[in-house]
Parts: C-alpha cells; structure tokens; sequence
C-alpha cells in the first residue's frame, strides 16, 4: 500500500492538533480519522482505524505522563476503569470487521446532546462534583461501556471519559481529564493489539502520525495543567460541539 508524502505530511499536521485536542479534552479522532478516510481512500476500513490507533498511541503516552509527573493522575480511581477497558476494547476491534459501526451512530449522537447540556450546564469554577460517589461499580461500567465503544466505534471516548470521570466518579475536570488518558492509553493498546495481530497497521504512515501526536499531546497537556478547569471545560464543549456536528452530519448524509 503506497501513500504519498505529501499526504502523510497533511496527516502528521493533522495528527499534531490532535494530540493537542485530545490531551486538553479528548476528541482527538475527530480529526485523524475523517482525514485518514478522506486522503487514504484506497485502503482499506480496517487498516485506517488500525494506523488511527498506532498514532494516537504515541501522544496519549506522552499526555498520560505530563500528567502523572504533575501529579493529577489519579491512578487509584481511575484504575478500575482501565482494567475493565481493556478487554472490553480488544472485543470491540474484533467486532468491527463483521457490524456496521454506523448502527452505533444514533447512540453517539444522543450521548453528544447529553454532554454537551450538561458540561454547558456546569460552573468554569467547578473542581469536584461533591455528590458524586466513586464506587467500583461506577468505575467498571465506565470502562466497560468506552472500552467497548472505543475499540469498535472511537470518536469522542476521551471526551465521554472525562465526563464520566467528573460527573460520575467526583474527579475535578483536570483530574478527570489526566484519568482519561490513562484510561484511553489502555483501550487504544488493547484495540492496537487487534487491528496489528492482522496487519492492520500502514506504518509508513502511523509512524509520522504517531511523531506528530507525541509533540501535540505534550503541549495539550501542558495547555491543561496551566489554565486549569477553564480550558479543560471550553475543550470539552468544543470537542462535543464538534462530534455532535461530526455524527449528525453522517446521520443525515450517510
């Protein structure tokens, strides 16, 4: 399969904001995989949404330990959640290749309305949600749930992470959002797994992607632990609002 190098350059831009995003808020495969589909049209489904995952990968590594090293990763919390992904992730890259990811569309796009009221809803100042309880159970079924989502369908699961975790789990948005890329870390392993174990994977273009991502994911991370639960919430409203025009759009025009 042979790509040319100036679309694995207007990839790797690409792949640069989304790391950006995607550290701040999630959402950063709202950008890569229309533009992986959009410039790579003679590959197949099934290796774009694999060389999807070997980019994505690499930033929300970097994303992960900005934020552990700033010491907001709350590891002890969102590790449930983590543990449940992962096979739940692998199951759903296994899914992917036999069901029609667009039978998920009309669920994604109820969710998008559901986040979007809710974070709109909510104060810039607000750090914890104090009635939110962070029971075992909550944190299993989150990842369960955007395990699964994650591997088989994928956009907006850092943005539904980092929802789940503060409205859910009681996680401050800055937290929430650290937890979500270390819950996201985990799904995109176990969804790279599947997708590699077929060669899956155009390497000659997840590996710039993945270069690319790395440098935008550190900086998003840098951008969210400096502005705080501020920008942590204007990017979940803009990541929603984008999804939300992202999944309608399909909706509508197929």
């Amino acid at each position: 399969m042979v790509v040319s190098e100036l679309v694995v350059a207007g990839l790797a831009v690409v792949a640069f904001a989304a790391g950006f995003v995607d550290a701040v808020a999630g959402g950063g495969g709202l950008l890569q995989v229309p533009a992986l589909f959009g410039l790579c049209p003679d590959v197949p489904a099934a290796m774009l949404l694999g060389t999807n995952k070997a980019s994505s990968i690499a930033g929300t590594s970097v994303a992960t330990a900005r934020f552990a090293r700033a010491g907001q990763l709350p590891v002890r919390l969102v590790a449930p959640t983590a543990a449940a992904s992962l096979p739940a992730s692998f199951l759903g890259a296994r899914l992917v290749q036999v069901v029609d990811p667009s039978t998920l569309r009309p669920l994604v796009l109820g969710l998008c309305v559901v986040v979007l009221v809710a974070t709109l809803r909510a104060r810039p100042t607000d750090e914890a949600v104090p009635h939110a309880t962070p029971t075992p159970g909550r944190a299993l079924a989150l990842g369960v749930t955007l395990g699964f989502y994650d591997g088989f369908f994928g956009p907006g699961t850092g943005t539904f992470l980092v929802f789940g975790f503060h409205r859910l789990l009681g996680l401050d948005l800055v937290r929430a959002s650290a937890g979500a890329k270390l819950v996201n870390l985990t799904t995109n392993v176990a969804a790279l797994a599947a997708f590699a174990s077929r060669g899956d994977v155009l390497l000659e273009v997840a590996l710039p992607m993945a270069a690319a991502n790395v440098l935008g994911g550190y900086l998003g991370a840098s951008v969210a632990l400096a502005r705080g639960v501020r920008a942590v919430r204007v990017g979940v409203v803009a990541a929603v609002c984008l999804l939300l025009v992202k999944v309608g759009y399909d909706l509508v025009f197929g």
